[in-house]
């Protein structure tokens, strides 16, 4: 059986964590504030998938293979990377309306947004070394890990995904206050600015 106790520390912790502004949450907020939550949620499910998929294989020991070859995890970062800055610089150029219409939610590719909060979550290096430095302390090496593992992971998916409708949120909501006159093409900068600063972020990182 898995120790409650300890489950009661991890998912406020790991909370607390995932609702700290990041490469994750700030995606999320930019895309909400570009293309609504509801298609958002398409980034949400590849992001919380990578997330699910780092932490296992944190626990199960692929992250040492990853750090013994840098160069795999070098080249992940910069495909994604500079899928994000591109995105980012279509922003900018794109013309003021075309970021909040319908044929422009209607463009966006449920694919694309799902790989791109897959390659975020999965090249992040902050969030590979902090799934090796958290997880193995909640972890009973006397008790059955499969189960353990899949309690832990099923706290983290949920608590990413809450913290990542939070953040869409607000990008919506700052949407349809800078979505009036002008202020579209500040809307355009601004989700374009924090999409390239996520991008050179998760290239750089």
């Amino acid at each position: 059986m898995f120790d409650f106790a300890i489950l009661a520390v991890f998912i406020p912790t790991f909370f607390f964590v995932s609702i700290t502004p990041g490469m994750c949450m700030t995606l999320a907020m930019t895309l909400g504030m570009s293309i609504g939550v509801r298609k958002t949620m398409w980034m949400m499910y590849g992001e919380v998938l990578g997330v699910a998929l780092v932490a296992v294989a944190a626990v199960l020991g692929v992250a040492s293979i990853m750090l013994n070859y840098p160069n795999i995890f070098a080249i992940l970062k910069w495909i994604g990377g500079a899928y994000l800055i591109y995105i980012g610089i279509s922003m900018w150029l794109a013309k003021a309306k075309l970021t909040v219409d319908d044929e422009k939610r209607a463009q966006a590719s449920h694919k694309a947004l799902f790989m791109q909060g897959f390659i975020t979550a999965i090249a992040n290096p902050k969030g590979w070394a902090f799934m090796i430095s958290l997880l193995p302390p909640f972890i009973s090496i006397n008790k059955a890990i499969a189960p353990q593992l899949c309690i832990l992971v099923a706290v983290i998916m949920v608590s990413e995904f809450i913290c990542m409708i939070a953040y869409a949120s607000g990008g919506k909501s700052l949407r349809l206050f800078l979505n009036t006159g002008d202020n579209i093409k500040w809307m355009n900068a601004i989700a374009g600015s924090l999409m390239i600063g996520v991008g050179i972020w998760l290239a750089l990182g």
